[in-house]
């Protein structure tokens, strides 16, 4: 074995968790600050008759919206509201409506960006609170579980994005 001298010196390799200020700038960043229920409500006008129908075949219609508000620079408050309608023949078994709200930090990202952001990444993220709690209160209101199937938010924005386009005059 051969001890040899390296007579050069080792240069430390400064790293810094500092980015430029102009790549600070450009980041883009989505960050949820808070999630809360802005809204819950449940009615079941018709019970306790709707107990005791036998063999009924229940309608149940499902209606989903999306809004928001911007709260400052970056900061957007985003809800999400669900409202579901059980019916059978021209009796309503229960009306629950949910709204879910939570505050988005979006930063770096365009205006077109933001509108995305906002109309797929913030309902998909605030759908899964929204079911719970829609599941939670139909099935403690006495009623058969409900579970909401998945919604594609990217779906829905990119054929409001087309039905828009169309309404456009050239």
């Amino acid at each position: 074995m051969s001890d040899k001298k390296n007579n050069e010196k080792e240069t430390p390799v400064e790293t810094s968790a500092e980015a430029p200020a102009e790549v600070q700038e450009n980041k883009k960043t989505v960050s949820l600050q808070t999630i809360y229920i802005k809204d819950i409500s449940f009615e079941a006008p018709n019970s306790p008759d709707v107990f005791l129908e036998k063999e009924v075949t229940p309608d149940t219609k499902l209606n989903i919206s999306n809004t928001h508000a911007k709260l400052g620079d970056g900061i957007y408050d985003v809800s999400l509201k669900v409202t579901v309608e059980s019916t059978y023949g021209d009796k309503t078994m229960f009306v629950a409506e949910v709204e879910q709200a939570g505050v988005f930090a979006i930063n770096g990202y365009s205006e077109e960006e933001v509108r995305a952001l906002i109309a797929v990444f913030c309902p998909n993220t605030l759908f899964p609170f929204i079911r719970e709690l829609v599941s939670g209160i139909v099935t403690k209101a006495g009623f058969p579980a409900l579970l909401l199937q998945p919604i594609n938010f990217d779906s829905i924005y990119s054929q409001a994005m087309e039905q828009q386009k169309d309404q456009k005059p050239n």
